[in-house]
């Protein structure tokens, strides 16, 4: 019995596409892991820096980013925003972000004080988080940005109290006419009044997630990809030389 190969275009397309595919995603993911690393060892060196005062002089977002931050002032309470549809341990709830206008300069940088969960019988319901009165500290890490989620629907409009799906920072600077600083902080210490208050109570959990956190599962979607593409061109060859061993026979 002599082993034939019988060419057919139909599989040949199909293959052609799965191993095409394959490739350009598996590359994608290779890409992925790339980008996931180099921030990795970023944030490695800039945690390991100085905390960084914020004072209201000019930033440089891109230099800023992920540095720890301390930044000395008071919360503007009359402007919360809460960002919601944000998970948590399987629950649902809302980021608390809140203006926070910088000791002895005219400027103001967004604070993420932190997460706090949904009332599950009034979803729409926001919770209510005092903010420390008068002066006082807040340290954290800067950031670009909160991680976004698809936006569905059209987004609320921009006033004290709205409860976002993701934040535009250009919105929030139009809308609340304040100086404020191209960066946002994500609180990371307790909440501390000013000198001789206790700290406030409440309920917030500051547990961020890494930007770089999921290396590990893009190192097994390089894998899967590729190998999608190795399984599709075997299938096509082995197949190939049944027919024409049954062909022959």
């Amino acid at each position: 019995m002599r082993l034939r190969f019988r060419f057919r275009t139909i599989p040949f397309v199909a293959t052609v596409v799965l191993v095409t595919l394959g490739i350009l995603l598996g590359n994608w993911q290779v890409r992925r892991v790339a980008e996931k690393t180099a921030l990795q060892a970023r944030l490695t060196q800039r945690s390991a820096m100085t905390p960084l005062v914020l004072d209201g002089s000019p930033v440089d977002p891109a230099a800023v980013e992920y540095r720890h931050v301390v930044v000395t002032g008071e919360f503007v309470p009359n402007w919360p925003l809460y960002v919601g549809n944000r998970p948590l341990d399987g629950r649902f709830g809302f980021i608390v972000l809140m203006p926070f206008k910088i000791a002895g300069s005219g400027k103001v940088v967004l604070v993420a004080r932190g997460w706090v969960p949904r009332d599950p019988g009034a979803q729409d319901r926001v919770p209510d988080v005092a903010a420390p009165g008068g002066r006082t500290t807040v340290e954290g890490v800067a950031v670009l940005h909160l991680p976004r989620v698809m936006t569905l629907g059209m987004e609320a409009p921009l006033r004290p109290g709205a409860v976002l799906q993701n934040l535009d920072m250009a919105a929030f600077v139009r809308a609340s006419a304040m100086d404020v600083l191209p960066v946002l902080v994500e609180q990371t210490g307790a909440d501390a009044a000013a000198a001789g208050a206790p700290p406030v109570a409440a309920p917030l959990v500051r547990k961020w997630s890494a930007p770089d956190e999921g290396v590990d599962r893009n190192r097994g979607y390089v894998f899967q990809w590729y190998a999608l593409a190795a399984m599709a061109f075997l299938f096509f060859v082995i197949t190939g030389f049944r027919s024409g061993t049954k062909q022959a026979g």
